[in-house]
């Protein structure tokens, strides 16, 4: 499963049984096929989170994100704030390496300092968000069980419905992830992500709208929902440059709190 960031800002996700779980060799194929689909070397975009709650005004944020791939199952971000005031320099650095291995560092200007988000964190609201810790970091295909479990339609395209499951319970915050797929993009139009104390769906993704930029299909519109609170995070971007040849040194600590470090590969 790709990352919240690489589906959406970027380049998430990611099904509805119950009871016991096996592989098949299908969906394993399929969940291969998305995690592999091309989405350059690296990747930058402005882009907009509104978060939008019952009884409350949007809330409009502004942000940049950059990514880059390092190699097999290794994948580094950055995503920063712009505005308002009150978010304005906050920044995630997300480093994902081969296996269940991942660091994230979380910026504070208000305290001018960088910490580390523990990896206990996985269920954690990123800045208040729909989006926990864990949407936002690289799951590769083998940490999960993927079974295809028939086809359904998105709209009046045809998807193949892709159910995943963890193989360690103990690595995921989510219990299972049921994906649409639409084939010939590769890209999944809508995940029911479910966590164990309940037998429906608890978040869902929703892309609704994704454009071909420098030949990558990109998810330019996203709604992450909190089915039980219904509270939901939209994601739209705005612009995206790829392939810029962004370097290593963006994505480390000491550039996480230089509110400048990455404006030269802003789109």
């Amino acid at each position: 499963m790709q990352s919240l960031i690489r589906v959406s800002l970027i380049p998430l996700l990611v099904l509805c049984l119950t009871g016991a779980t096996f592989a098949d060799e299908a969906g394993t194929k399929l969940a291969q096929a998305v995690y592999d689909a091309p989405d350059g070397d690296d990747f930058a975009s402005r882009a907009t989170m509104t978060l939008l709650e019952k009884g409350r005004d949007p809330r409009v944020r502004e942000m940049y994100t950059m990514a880059a791939q390092r190699g097999p199952g290794e994948r580094w971000s950055l995503t920063r704030f712009t505005s308002p005031a009150d978010i304005a320099g906050v920044g995630l650095l997300t480093k994902d390496y081969p296996g269940d291995e991942n660091d994230q560092w979380l910026y504070l200007p208000a305290l001018d300092r960088v910490r580390r988000v523990s990896s206990n964190r996985k269920g954690g609201r990123f800045v208040g968000s729909d989006l926990f810790f864990e949407d936002l970091r690289d799951r590769e295909i083998d940490m999960d069980t993927h079974r295809l479990i028939g086809e359904e339609k998105i709209g009046s395209l045809l998807c193949k419905v892709l159910e995943s499951v963890p193989k360690d319970p103990d690595n995921s915050v989510y219990s299972k992830r049921i994906s649409w797929v639409h084939p010939g993009t590769l890209v999944v139009l809508r995940a029911d992500l479910y966590q164990a104390h309940s037998k429906s769906p608890v978040k869902r993704l929703t892309v609704k709208r994704i454009k071909k930029i420098q030949g990558y299909w990109t998810v330019l519109d996203s709604t992450m929902e909190d089915l039980e609170s219904q509270h939901s995070t939209q994601i739209s971007l705005a612009e995206v440059k790829y392939n810029q040849g962004i370097p290593d040194q963006l994505f480390t600590s000491q550039s996480l709190s230089d509110a400048n470090a990455d404006v030269r590969y802003r789109p």
